[in-house]
């Protein structure tokens, strides 16, 4: 996600406000906020859920229809959005 520059405080704001909302979840095992190292104003979300469908369903849910419109707002650019599966685990 980029944010407008003087929208940057506000996404953190908002981020901070609904971290625990949205780890708890049905499904999310795991939700990190990671800052592009060279462009401040680029972030990324980062988590787990134990299938699709309950990312899915939290992108229905009204916690969502709560965060997004407040997140959408700030935004410089369009957002992107990935679904991966991981091939090599942090052990192997």
């Amino acid at each position: 996600m980029t944010f407008k520059p003087e929208c940057v405080e506000t996404f953190l704001g908002v981020f901070t406000s609904y971290k625990s909302q949205i780890r708890n979840a049905e499904g999310c095992t795991h939700l990190e906020l990671w800052q592009d190292h060279s462009d401040k104003n680029v972030f990324f979300t980062h988590s787990h859920w134990l299938a699709e469908g309950f990312l899915e369903n939290y992108r229905h849910s009204e916690l969502f229809k709560e965060v997004w419109p407040q997140t959408k707002l700030l935004f410089l650019e369009k957002a992107e959005a990935w679904t991966v599966t991981r091939l090599v685990g942090p052990v192997d």
